[in-house]
């Protein structure tokens, strides 16, 4: 997977945006967040947050997750792209 690297919130955020389109099933990728016992904040249909390695993590419908707080972009590619693999 390939992605373009968005730094937000003053640079404590970082945000992995699929360069490939992805239109993710946000009712799916839920339930499996549940039943891997994390917890889940909000939902709606275009997004999920829910707390995953000790952050807040942000899935959007189109392919881009968001990790707060974190800093280093290796670190967000490897992450979204565990995520995106699993839900997508």
């Amino acid at each position: 997977m390939k992605f373009s690297i968005a730094r937000l919130c003053g640079g404590q955020a970082l945000m992995a945006v699929s360069v490939d389109p992805m239109d993710i099933d946000m009712d799916a990728a839920a339930e499996r967040i549940a039943s891997e016992g994390l917890p889940i904040q909000s939902k709606d249909d275009q997004m999920i947050v829910y707390q995953w390695n000790g952050m807040e993590t942000t899935l959007y419908r189109p392919g881009k997750v968001m990790f707060f707080p974190l800093s280093d972009k290796a670190e967000c590619i490897r992450f979204a792209t565990e995520i995106l693999e699993k839900y997508q």
